[in-house]
C-alpha cells in the first residue's frame, strides 16, 4: 500500500493528467452520459466564477467530465490527502447512518482513502482548507483565474435554504475582494444550475463584486442574489426532482415546483437518470 501512495505522490508531483486518470474518466464518461449546457452566453470572457448546486456527486463529475470551456474545481482538501479521508469522508457523509451499520461505513472509509486521494489530486481541482492553509486556496485560485481558467464553486452547507437549494458558506467571495487588491480586476460570479434528473445545466446573469463595499455587506448581497437566482433557473426547467446537497434517499428528493398530486401527474414526471 505505501508503494502505491509513492507511485500516487510522484504522479502528482508531475502536475499532469496519467494514463490511469485519464482511462478513469474515459470509463466514467461511458456510463454518466453527457450534459446539454444551457446559457453559457452569460459566461463572460474573461475567467470568473462558477457558483453551482453541488447535487451531490453530480455537481463535480459534471464539471469535470463536461464544462465546455478551461476550468478548475474547488474540492475539499481532506479529500485530496490520504490520511485525512477516512475521518473527514465518515464525518461528513455517513456519520447520520444508523449506529448498527456505522462500522461498516467505518471501513469503507478507510478502504476509499487511497482512490479518493488519486482521483481528486489529478482531476482539474484547488484544494479547500478551512484553517490556515486556506490561504494556499486562495493562491491556488489566483494563479487559476490568471491562467485563464474558470473556478468552479459548490458553496452549499447543512442548513437548508429552499427546496432546490442550501445556505451558502460566505467566505467564499472573499476570492475576489484578494483578487481586486492585487490586480484591480473585478471579477464576476456566475450562478449555475445542474439538473441530474433532466442532464441539463444552466447558466444565469452573473453578478459583479464591488470591491468599493464593506464585505459582509457584499458577501450577502452576492450569495442572496446567487441562491435566489439558482432557485430561478432551476423552476424555469420543466417539472423534475432536484437532488439535494444532503446525503438523502431518492425518495425523498424534492420536486422543483409544487403541484397537484394525483396518479397522472405522477406518470408524467421525469425519473431520475440511471447513471448515478
Amino acid at each position: 500500500m505505501l508503494g502505491i501512495y509513492v507511485i500516487i505522490m510522484e504522479e502528482k508531483s508531475k502536475g499532469k493528467k496519467t494514463p490511469l486518470y485519464r482511462f478513469i474518466k474515459w470509463m466514467v464518461s461511458l456510463f454518466y452520459k453527457k450534459r446539454e449546457f444551457i446559457g453559457t452566453e452569460n459566461i463572460p470572457s474573461e475567467p470568473c466564477i462558477i457558483v453551482s448546486n453541488h447535487a451531490q456527486a453530480h455537481g463535480p463529475v459534471t464539471y469535470e467530465l463536461y464544462f465546455p470551456a478551461p476550468k478548475k474545481i474547488w474540492c475539499i482538501g481532506q479529500m485530496m490527502r490520504v490520511k485525512e479521508v477516512p475521518n473527514y469522508s465518515y464525518e461528513d457523509f455517513w456519520s447520520h447512518k444508523p449506529s448498527s451499520v456505522r462500522w461498516l461505513y467505518r471501513i469503507l472509509s478507510y478502504l476509499i482513502a487511497i482512490p479518493s486521494a488519486y482521483l481528486f489530486t489529478h482531476a482539474d481541482t484547488i484544494g479547500v482548507y478551512k484553517d490556515a492553509r486556506l490561504r494556499k486556496t486562495f493562491r491556488d485560485t489566483e494563479k487559476a483565474l490568471l491562467d485563464g481558467y474558470n473556478v468552479v464553486i459548490f458553496p452549499e452547507k447543512p442548513a437548508s435554504f429552499n427546496e432546490i437549494i442550501n445556505e451558502f458558506q460566505d467566505k467564499f467571495v472573499d476570492v475576489a475582494r484578494h483578487y481586486y487588491r492585487v490586480h484591480k480586476k473585478p471579477l464576476y460570479f456566475v450562478p449555475s444550475y445542474n439538473s441530474p434528473a433532466l442532464k441539463k445545466v444552466v447558466f444565469g446573469k452573473p453578478i459583479l463584486f464591488d470591491a468599493d463595499r464593506d464585505i459582509a455587506e457584499v458577501r450577502a448581497e452576492i450569495c442572496d442574489y446567487l441562491k435566489n437566482e439558482i432557485t430561478a433557473l432551476a423552476k424555469s426547467l420543466p417539472l423534475h426532482r432536484v437532488v439535494p446537497y444532503d446525503n438523502i434517499p431518492k425518495s425523498k428528493y424534492p420536486y422543483s415546483k409544487k403541484f397537484k398530486t394525483d396518479e397522472s401527474v405522477e406518470s408524467d414526471l421525469p425519473q431520475m437518470p440511471t447513471d448515478e
